[in-house]
C-alpha cells in the first residue's frame, strides 16, 4: 500500500493501525487496547502492556542470531579514530553498565542525567538506563554549569554519567569543572557520578563521590532487562521554555518503540543491516530518536559521528562517511548542508567520493530554504527530503515517507502528515483557514504513541502551553499553511510572523527569496519595531566564500529581489552583510534573540548559544543601521 492507503487505513481505524504495528515490537505482556483516554485531553498509549526498551534495541537482535553484526560505528574525525561495536558486544557492554549501576542502587523510576560527547559509551549509558528501567535525562555535553543545575534540581537524578571533556577541532572542552560547578549550584545532590575518563584529558575525581567508568564496572555481574508499563517514562529531555525555565519532555516507553520501528521502514526505508546516519547529537530529540534508539530498535547499523560538517578536515567530510560506511539513508540539519555548501559552493569535494548506497537525504531541525535543497539534490543525485518534527513529538509529523513509496516532492514543503498526525491550519480564534492561507499550525488530539504525555513533573505548564490556546488541539508554535493539494508549508514559528502596516508575513517566506541570491549561502530575517508600521522587515546576509563584491551592491539587489518575488508589500528596504549567524548548538538561529538586540529591549544569553561572540558582532552591525539602542 502506498502513502494515500496507509494514512486513509489509520484514519479509518487508528486503533487497530497502531495495535497492527505493536506487533513489530517484543512484549512482556502484550497491550489489550492502544489508546488509553480516561484523562482527556492528557492521552496515553499501549499503558497496560508490558515491555523493554533495551531489550528490543539490543538483546532480540543477539537472540535472532545478528549477534556479530555492527550495531555502532564510532566515527570520529576530530580524535581520528574508528571503532566497531557489533550487537553482542553492545549486549556486554550494556548488562555490565546496567549491573554496576544496579549495584550502586539505581533502579525502576530512577533518574539518570548524562552528560557526554559524541561516544558509543553516551549510548551505552542512555540503554543501560533503560535496561533497568532507569529515567535518563541527556544534557547537551558541554552545556553551561548553571543550566545544568536547573536540570538536576527538577528532575532529581541518583546519579549522573558524564566524561572527562569533549574534544573540538580547535579545543578540548572541560567537562568535568563544568558538572563540578552544575553539583555546587543546585539544591539537589546525586548520590554518586560515573565518570568516562578520556585520553585528551583525565579528569580529576571528587573522592567519596565520583566513579571512574571502567573501575565501576569491574566484576559488576550483568543486568536483565527489567519490564516496565507501557506508559512508563523512558527519558526526560528538557527544551527551552519561554520563561527561562526549561520544560522537561516526557517520553513514554512503550509508544516511542512502536513509534520509532514503524518510521524506520515507513519513512526512512531502513531495516536490518542497512546502515543509517543522524549527523546530529544525542543531547538533541534527533539524537535520541535516530542516532541511539530507533535504528538500534529496527535491527540497523548507526553512526556515531564525532566531528563537524566543516573543518575535520573540509567540507568533504560527511561525503567521506557515506562512502565508507556505506550509508543508506542520511539525516542531517540545512544548517550543516549550507556551511558545506558555503565552503564549497561548486560541490567539487562531492564528486572525490563514491556515495552511490545513497537512497535519500532527509533534513530536519529548521525551515530547508529551496536553494540548498537545490544544491544537495543536484550533486547527490539522491532525492532530498525535508521533514518536519520537534522535540516533542519524538519523530516526523509531516515527511514524504520513502518507505510508502514517495509523494511528489514539492521544495519548500516537508510534504504530507503522517498516520497519527491530523493537522490543521486555524486563525486566532481556532477556526480552520482556506487554502494557501498562513496559520497557527495545530494537531487534532489525541496526538499519536511515543508524544510527549506531559511534562516533567508539571502537567499545568503543560496544558497551558500546548493544549489551552486551542482547545481539542496541540499547539505546535509553528505557522504556515496547507496547499489545495494537502502539503503543508512550514513557514515560521509563531512568533516570527512579522505584522508589517497590518499584513501578516512569513520571515520564512522572505528568507527563501534572500537564500535564492547566487552570492548569498545563509541568511536571516527578522521584523523589527516600526513607529509607523508597527514592524519592519530586516535582512541578515552571509555571503558564499569568495565572493568579493561590495556588500551594499549584494544587499541592493536583495532589496530588488524581494520586490520583484514578494512585492512592495513586504516593505524589505534594509539588510546588513554578517559573517555568521547567532545559532543555537542544535543549529537553530537565534531570531528573538536578535529581535530583542535591534529593538533595545533587554535580553538574557540563550543557554543554547554555540558562540557568545556572535552576538557582540550583531549588535555592531544593527549600530551600523542605527538600531540596537540601549
Amino acid at each position: 500500500m502506498g502513502y494515500s492507503d496507509i494514512y486513509a487505513k489509520w484514519q479509518a481505524d487508528p486503533e487497530g493501525f497502531w495495535m497492527d504495528a505493536a506487533g513489530a515490537i517484543d512484549w512482556v505482556r502484550k497491550p489489550s487496547r492502544a489508546l488509553n483516554d480516561s484523562r482527556a485531553p492528557l492521552y496515553e498509549w499501549f499503558t497496560d502492556g508490558m515491555v523493554n526498551t533495551c531489550w528490543n534495541a539490543v538483546d532480540r537482535h543477539v537472540q535472532a542470531g545478528r549477534g556479530d553484526q555492527p550495531a555502532i560505528i564510532h566515527d570520529s574525525p576530530v580524535t581520528g579514530t574508528k571503532t566497531v561495536i557489533t550487537y553482542a558486544d553492545l549486549q556486554d557492554r550494556v548488562s555490565r553498565l546496567a549491573g554496576a549501576l544496579k549495584a550502586k542502587g539505581v533502579t525502576k523510576g530512577d533518574r539518570v542525567i548524562i552528560y557526554m560527547p559524541m561516544v558509543p559509551q553516551a549510548l551505552e549509558a542512555m540503554l543501560a538506563c533503560a535496561r533497568l528501567g532507569a529515567i535518563h535525562s541527556v544534557v547537551f555535553g558541554g552545556f553551561a554549569a548553571a543550566e545544568l543545575a536547573v536540570r538536576i534540581d527538577d528532575c532529581k537524578p541518583r546519579a549522573i554519567i558524564a566524561a572527562s571533556c569533549g574534544v573540538e577541532p580547535s579545543r578540548v572542552v572541560h567537562y568535568k569543572p563544568l558538572l563540578d560547578g552544575a553539583i555546587d549550584m543546585a539544591h539537589h545532590k546525586p548520590e554518586f557520578c560515573v565518570i568516562l575518563q578520556r585520553e585528551h584529558e583525565m579528569a580529576q575525581l571528587t573522592e567519596g563521590r565520583d566513579l571512574d567508568w571502567h573501575s565501576l564496572q569491574h566484576g559488576a555481574e550483568p543486568a536483565d532487562c527489567v519490564p516496565v508499563e507501557g506508559n512508563h517514562p523512558a527519558y526526560i529531555l528538557y527544551t527551552s521554555g519561554t520563561t527561562g525555565a526549561p520544560k522537561g519532555v516526557v517520553r513514554p516507553t512503550a509508544g516511542h518503540l512502536v513509534a520509532l520501528q514503524w518510521t524506520m521502514r515507513a519513512i526512512y526505508n531502513c531495516g536490518v543491516g542497512d546502515v543509517f546516519w543522524a549527523a546530529s547529537d544525542v543531547g538533541w530529540v534527533v539524537g535520541h530518536s535516530y542516532i541511539c534508539y530507533a535504528p538500534l530498535i529496527a535491527g540497523c547499523t548507526t553512526i556515531v559521528f564525532e566531528g563537524k560538517p566543516v573543518g575535520t578536515p573540509d567540507a568533504g567530510t560527511f561525503w567521506r562517511v557515506l562512502e565508507e560506511h556505506k550509508v543508506k539513508s542520511f539525516f542531517t540539519a540545512p544548517t550543516a548542508l549550507r556551511a558545506i555548501k558555503r565552503d564549497d559552493p561548486t560541490g567539487a569535494l562531492i564528486k572525490d567520493y563514491d556515495t552511490s548506497t545513497l537512497q535519500a537525504l532527509f533534513l530536519a531541525g529548521e525551515r530547508a530554504d529551496p536553494d540548498t535543497v537545490d544544491w544537495a539534490g543536484q550533486h547527490l543525485k539522491v532525492p532530498v527530503i525535508d521533514h518536519w518534527w520537534q522535540t516533542e513529538t519524538g519523530y516526523a509529523i509531516a515527511a514524504n515517507p520513502l518507505g510508502l513509496g514517495l509523494v511528489p516532492i514539492k521544495i519548500g514543503s516537508p510534504a504530507v502528515a503522517m498516520p497519527g498526525y491530523d493537522v490543521r491550519v486555524l486563525d486566532e480564534g481556532g477556526h480552520e483557514v482556506a487554502p494557501g492561507t498562513l496559520g497557527a499550525i495545530a494537531i487534532k488530539l489525541p496526538l499519536p504513541p511515543g508524544t510527549l504525555p506531559t511534562l516533567w513533573n508539571a502537567e499545568e505548564r503543560f496544558v497551558k502551553s500546548y493544549l489551552s490556546h486551542f482547545p481539542g488541539y496541540y499547539e505546535t508554535g509553528d505557522a504556515g499553511y496547507v496547499d489545495a493539494k494537502g502539503y503543508l508549508y512550514i513557514m515560521a514559528r509563531t512568533d516570527d510572523v512579522i505584522n508589517v502596516a497590518g499584513h501578516r508575513l512569513s520571515t520564512g517566506a522572505m528568507e527563501e527569496v534572500l537564500a535564492g541570491h547566487r552570492d548569498v549561502a545563509e541568511c536571516a530575517v527578522i521584523g523589527v519595531a516600526d513607529a509607523l508600521k508597527g514592524q519592519s522587515p530586516l535582512g541578515f546576509l552571509c555571503l558564499n566564500k569568495g565572493v568579493d563584491r561590495a556588500p551594499a551592491d549584494v544587499v541592493a539587489e536583495c532589496v530588488q529581489l524581494m520586490r520583484d518575488k514578494i512585492g512592495p508589500v513586504a516593505d524589505f528596504k534594509r539588510a546588513v552583510v554578517v559573517d555568521r549567524l547567532p545559532k543555537t548548538r542544535s543549529g537553530k538561529i537565534l531570531r528573538a534573540t536578535m529581535v530583542s538586540i535591534a529593538d533595545g529591549k533587554a535580553w538574557k544569553m540563550p543557554a543554547t548559544i554555540d558562540d557568545p561572540a556572535i552576538l557582540d558582532e550583531i549588535r555592531v552591525a544593527l549600530q551600523g543601521l542605527g538600531l540596537a539602542k540601549a
